[in-house]
């Protein structure tokens, strides 16, 4: 049999290597168009940025090196202009001479890709407006970068990609500009947990603006020498303003590359992704199709959706390449686990978002937990903002995002695998997880996070939200049960202060008959406070999930010191400061 392989990087490496594995007997090419192969493009933002210093690490593997270990007949610089599916051949034209001919293939596996969106602005051919998608792509900006001329950056979106750049280029010494239409950075987060992120942005220096595209480029008129034609980049925003650039650098997404497959007849969407079966088969059914180019299921929701990322995209290769030898192997979903990092923070989620589920109509529920990556008492830690999406029937798990400085990745990580095994909130509670003071906590974060979802379901516990405020009933009794010195620094409006360590001696200042709405500064005093309040008579109370901690994320501006102590519901001046002294206010630790 002879396995053609159009793409040489995740999907279609993995295809290769995993057929050959199976089959020592098949005939195995891999075309791809550019110079390289087996790259590592999840590296090219920290090459960019200085933290990868030798360029070579990016690349993991070559054709020399493929042919020896694996007898793979890899061959760079051939763009496959064409698919043949009656004479099963596909056109070849080699870059290096322009030579043209035709492969034949027994089985064909499309592993080409997505490429980067350039939206049809005017000025969109500016020479200094750049994408990053590629080796060649990453070499031409470090040129750049490293010139004298180019002080400044405008980074145009703000997804993985995006952050991930504006940081490279801050640590290349570079004014930078980020914008992002979409009023929060990072999309595939809820707003409140992507707020920590472009604070952190913010406070290294990128100027981050949200709700805010691009509508035009032009040149700005000063013109930097020894770079490419023309000048620095005059980018037109949407709300009017402007930013001058001496380098433009586009991150506002990927499509699928499916033009070999619409031109070939095989079934794509209207997004143009190639749509195939469990087993990678296109239409076609002696053509697969794997990695950023397909259309997948989305393991909660059950949509049809394309997700490029490289984790999937191998999985899918190895998938493609396992039916061809014959095995029954099937991809079953992808839940779209991710992290980032940002400066020195973490950030990353997995299976459906909030946001996400509300627009599809999906019930859900959700808990907000601030647990220390690792035990308080050992140094180096600090809270992290853990946010746990679940159904309200049976608790399973729908989505986790957790935003943090210590241990995000291994919470991800265990909350991504909970998910695709369909635990519930219940199986949290009863996890087995490593613990030792510099890595965990005797009650692991995950652990609280099912704690409090399962004291919810259970009735143990109930909650208000961030986005309750506005509708708070006007008869509410709004209880701070922090101490006075954290009152006294910073309060919601038109909350009473009785310290959690004085409330049993003080519920005669309270209504029963009313609605009680309790908060601290991470849930867990109020939630002791909520157990006091109910097993007193009280009939309708409800603790803030996650404190004020979530609060002053997801409603900035939330907090401010007003004179004199006294709080009035009312409009509320943001105050950068005041905000981050709330975030930092973590709850002391009661007796035993």
């Amino acid at each position: 049999m002879k396995i053609v392989i159009v793409g040489g990087v995740a999907a279609g490496m993995s295809a290769a290597a995993r057929v050959r594995r199976l089959a020592e007997q098949a005939t195995i090419v891999v075309l791809e168009r550019d110079d390289y192969v087996s790259f590592a493009n999840c590296g090219l933002p920290y090459y960019l940025g200085g933290d990868i210093e030798n360029r070579e690490d990016l690349l993991l593997q070559t054709p020399a090196g493929l042919a020896a270990n694996l007898a793979l007949d890899v061959r760079t610089g051939s763009d496959v202009l064409a698919v043949d599916r009656l004479a099963r051949t596909v056109r070849v034209r080699e870059s290096d001479g322009g030579r043209e001919y035709d492969e034949p293939y027994d089985r064909l596996v499309l592993a080409t890709g997505a490429q980067p969106i350039r939206p049809p602005l005017p000025g969109i051919d500016h020479p200094r407006v750049r994408t990053l998608r590629s080796i060649d792509d990453v070499d031409a900006l470090v040129d750049l970068v490293g010139s004298p001329q180019v002080r400044s950056a405008l980074v145009v979106g703000g997804g993985y990609i995006g952050v991930e750049v504006a940081e490279a280029l801050i640590h290349r010494g570079l004014r930078v500009t980020l914008v992002e239409l979409a009023e929060q950075v990072l999309s595939p987060l809820d707003p409140e947990m992507a707020q920590e992120v472009s604070d952190e942005l913010s406070s290294h220096g990128v100027d981050v603006r949200t709700g805010v595209g691009v509508t035009a480029f032009a040149d700005s008129g000063n013109t930097g020498v020894g770079l490419s034609p023309g000048s620095a980049a005059h980018a037109e925003l949407s709300d009017g303003s402007s930013v001058d650039a001496d380098l433009v650098l586009l991150a506002i997404g990927v499509v699928p590359d499916s033009r070999l497959a619409r031109a070939a007849g095989l079934n794509v969407t209207d997004g143009g992704a190639v749509v195939v079966d469990r087993h990678q088969r296109t239409s076609d059914p002696a053509i697969y199709a794997a990695g950023d180019c397909v259309q997948v299921v989305d393991t909660v929701t059950g949509a049809s959706v394309v997700v490029p990322l490289a984790g999937p995209a191998n999985r899918q290769g190895r998938i493609a390449a396992d039916h061809i030898a014959g095995r029954s192997s099937a991809y079953q979903s992808t839940q779209g686990t991710a992290i980032v990092k940002v400066f020195d923070l973490t950030a990353g989620g997995t299976g459906a978002s909030e946001k996400t589920l509300s627009r599809m109509d999906i019930a859900c529920r959700v808990v907000y937990v601030h647990p220390n990556g690792h035990a308080g008492y050992y140094p180096g830690t600090s809270a992290m903002h853990l946010k746990l999406i679940f159904a309200p029937k049976d608790g399973k798990i729908l989505g986790a995002q957790v935003v943090g400085r210590d241990g995000v990745d291994k919470r991800i990580d265990v909350l991504a695998v909970a998910l695709r095994a369909g635990l519930t909130v219940f199986d949290l509670e009863g996890l087995e997880l490593a613990y030792a003071p510099p890595y965990g906590s005797a009650k692991d974060p995950i652990n609280m996070a099912g704690f409090q979802a399962a004291n919810l379901l259970r009735g143990d516990l109930a909650c208000w939200y961030p986005r309750d405020w506005p509708a708070m009933p006007v008869d509410a009794q709004i209880v701070d049960v922090r101490t006075p010195a954290e009152h006294a620094h910073c309060a919601l409006p038109g909350s009473m202060n009785i310290p959690l360590q004085v409330l049993r001696r003080r519920l005669a200042e309270l209504d029963p008959a009313r609605p009680v709405r309790l908060y601290c500064a991470s849930g867990f005093r109020s939630y002791l406070g909520y157990r006091i309040l109910v097993q007193e008579g009280f009939l309708d109370v409800s603790t803030l999930s996650g404190g004020t901690m979530t609060m002053q994320l997801a409603v900035p501006g939330m907090y401010r010191l007003l004179g004199g102590g006294q709080h009035g519901r009312g409009p509320v001046v943001s105050h950068a400061e005041d905000r981050v002294g709330c975030r930092l206010e973590v709850p002391v630790p009661l007796p035993a």
